[in-house]
């Protein structure tokens, strides 16, 4: 994906999203296995999305991004497990949030589709290929509002795929008659079925063409401003997410090291890690520049080297980066903008 100049405005729905946190993640931790054999895969992430905002989450392979989204959501499967932290929801109409991760089965199953709902890797071919689209789209709304109308689920199945611009008569069809951009907006809307707060996508646009990748978020962009609702959009792919998104998160080896505005970012970026994920692709517009990338590999989350995770592979690292691990801190005199490096904060002496 070639990277996009950065839009000098953004959309009316960002500027408008306020600073009404609708959820909020503070200190969570989550592994894979137990005891001394334990994989940290994920360690005091702190993350608040507001209100109509699109968030974006990057980083490689293997840094948490998708794992967050099953803590969030509590889909972690075995032997997946949240040792710590909260994940407090903010309803519209309450005083106070709610920890998500202290909800009954009976609650999580209410909140669930209702208020948050996710699109997962690999969606183009999440649809089950013997049902039509019209049975998966109101199997949602019979299992979560049983007091509708056979005539009622259609109506709001037809309305569904209208949302996001597939013609109505494509309900007859099965999966295998769509094409995969249209079977990915199935999905969206599948999502959007119960008009949920957050919606979360987990990398919707990987096995897409350039082109499809492009109508895709054109079609996201347009829901959010119309529905209102809040985005968490994971992807290793830097360049879509400064294109669309209001602020991006960086997460590296089950950590975030870097948030801010994506317009920021791009200009700018604090953190060795972002400057590298950013010239790994070329630029569309301006002028020729070096293609850098990132030389090693990520780490092994089971073997993590001393201090700063990124240090084996920082051109910039010098002596307190292998010795102290940055914690993620706010810049001082930049608003909403935070990084763990020791670029950027006074190094602890020995």
């Amino acid at each position: 994906m070639i990277t996009p100049p950065v839009p000098e405005t953004r959309p009316a729905a960002s500027a408008a999203a306020g600073r009404s946190p609708v959820l909020e993640i503070r200190g969570l931790d989550v592994d894979y296995g137990l005891g001394d054999s334990a994989v940290h895969a994920l360690q005091g992430i702190d993350l608040t999305l507001h209100r109509g905002e699109v968030l974006g989450l990057a980083g490689e392979s293997g840094s948490g991004k998708s794992t967050l989204a099953y803590a969030v959501t509590r889909l972690l499967a075995p032997p997946g497990v949240i040792t710590g932290g909260e994940v407090r929801y903010h309803y519209r109409d309450a005083a106070a949030p709610v920890d998500i991760l202290d909800l009954t089965p009976q609650e999580l199953r209410r909140f669930r589709w209702n208020e948050t709902s996710i699109v997962f890797q690999g969606a183009m071919n999440s649809l089950n290929p013997v049902h039509k689209v019209a049975t998966q789209l109101t199997d949602v709304l019979k299992t979560h509002r049983p007091g509708m109308s056979r005539a009622d689920r259609l109506e709001r199945a037809r309305e569904l795929l209208r949302l996001v611009g597939i013609a109505a008569d494509r309900l007859d069809s099965y999966p295998h008659q769509l094409s995969g951009g249209m079977r990915q907006r199935v999905m969206i809307a599948m999502a959007l079925a119960l008009d949920p707060e957050i919606v979360i996508m987990d990398e919707p646009t990987t096995a897409l063409d350039v082109v499809m990748q492009r109508q895709i978020l054109q079609q996201l962009i347009r829901l959010r401003e119309e529905l209102g609702f809040s985005v968490i959009f994971i992807t290793h792919d830097i360049s879509l997410l400064i294109e669309f998104s209001d602020r991006i998160a960086i997460m590296y080896g089950g950590r975030i090291v870097e948030q801010a505005p994506a317009a920021d970012i791009y200009r700018d970026a604090h953190h060795p890690y972002s400057h590298g994920l950013l010239h790994s692709f070329p630029a569309l517009h301006g002028p020729r520049r070096a293609l850098t990338g990132i030389p090693g590999s990520p780490p092994d989350l089971k073997a993590m080297p001393p201090g700063c995770a990124f240090n084996p592979r920082c051109p910039k690292a010098h002596e307190p980066c292998a010795r102290d691990l940055p914690l993620l801190t706010p810049l001082p005199g930049a608003e909403d903008r935070s990084v763990a490096c020791w670029l950027h904060h006074p190094a602890p002496t020995r």
